[in-house]
């Protein structure tokens, strides 16, 4: 008897234009980090734009900042515009909210800066670019303890956002291992997103009197209590993570958080790959001034998903969720790129501090 193999179906024919989608806050609360982030993928659009030998065609939506709609917005994207993948989004939270309707779909999401690890835990369809908050509290911690010597810490979070309750957990954990005495953590208060009066948790974390005041929020309510802090006499360290790096913070806090202290994912100043240098050239003639890190990490989501769909030769979801999934030492302007079984960024991260009123750059933390 002679077995004849059936011959498999011709791939789906490519469209006229491949879709990409992008959420992020371009209004509301996040509102600068997704305008940062969105630059980015504008000009990694520019610097290429085809994929499969199609145009590739840029779709935003706004989430606003808020979780429904970061929701409703992938839903947009997915079902209306019919993108083969989506960028973003500012905001772990939000990208909590949209991925679960990306995962449902089977449709391909990069995040750009999303750090909390719940956003690709247990999904297929979300990977990222960035670090993970795991990394980045360790390394805050670490930074605290061994370059500034503190050996007291208050810690100040945000209990509306995912993030800022993650990156307060992870920081805990290392700052316990390194000190090995709980009570070296001696204030843990919380605030809500839109808050705008710190005074009774600043005034009882400067009251435990602590070598360190850790801030897990983000910009725009930790300028306001940068400035509320000094205003009540406290003249030491103050310290944060990638939600401080936005020019709001400055703008917001003014000479009040000069010396303050973040750790982020990029700095012109630590540029590790050939792109990075392309990235400021490009970035500089189209701005009229310096790439920052969510520009950056929008650049490197949208080339790494391209990427991927030219190695997938195909715009089929899971045949681009195995590329991604398959990438090694991927060239971003943020750093090399590898992604691993959670499809989380293994990569360095930065620290910064304000001085005379600008990011500067201090030191690149590889992974311990």
């Amino acid at each position: 008897m002679v077995v004849v193999t059936p011959t498999p179906p011709p791939p789906e024919p490519l469209p006229d234009v491949i879709k990409i989608g992008v959420y992020e806050p371009m209004t509301g609360a996040f509102a600068a980090g997704g305008e940062m982030t969105y630059e980015g993928v504008e000009l990694a659009h520019e610097y290429k734009s085809e994929v499969l030998g199609k145009p590739v065609e840029i779709v935003l939506v706004d989430n606003k900042s808020d979780k429904t709609e970061a929701a409703t917005a992938m839903s947009r994207l997915i079902e209306a515009e019919k993108v083969v993948g989506v960028i973003g989004s500012y905001g772990s939270s939000l990208s909590m909210a949209g991925g679960e309707v990306a995962e449902v779909a089977g449709v391909p999401v990069v995040g750009c800066s999303p750090t909390n690890p719940l956003v690709t835990k247990g999904k297929r369809f979300y990977t990222r670019v960035c670090f993970i908050d795991p990394f980045q509290g360790a390394v805050i911690a670490k930074y605290a303890y061994d370059d500034l010597g503190a050996r007291r810490v208050a810690i100040i979070q945000d209990v509306a956002q995912d993030f800022s309750i993650g990156v307060t957990a992870f920081f805990r954990e290392k700052w316990l291992e390194l000190s090995g005495d709980p009570k070296t953590l001696v204030a843990l208060t919380s605030y809500q997103t839109g808050d705008t009066d710190f005074t009774a948790q600043l005034t009882y974390a400067i009251g435990q009197n602590p070598d360190a005041i850790v801030t897990t929020g983000y910009y725009g309510e930790a300028a306001l209590m940068a400035k509320q802090a000094r205003e009540l006499g406290y003249d030491g360290p103050i310290l944060g993570s990638d939600a401080l790096d936005a020019p709001e913070l400055v703008e917001i806090g003014g000479d009040a958080v000069e010396g303050v202290t973040f750790s982020t994912h990029y700095h012109p100043a630590g540029a590790i790959t050939p792109i990075s240098r392309t990235f400021l050239d490009v970035y500089a003639q189209q701005y009229g001034r310096e790439g920052n890190a969510f520009a950056a990490l929008g650049w490197d989501a949208y080339m790494l998903l391209l990427d991927a769909i030219e190695r997938a030769g195909s715009i089929d979801g899971d045949a681009i969720a195995d590329a991604l999934y398959a990438t090694q030492n991927f060239e971003g302007v943020s750093g090399w790129i590898t992604l691993d079984e959670n499809g989380d960024a293994v990569k360095s991260a930065v620290i910064k501090t304000i001085k005379n009123g600008q990011p500067e750059f201090l030191a690149i933390v590889e992974p311990f």
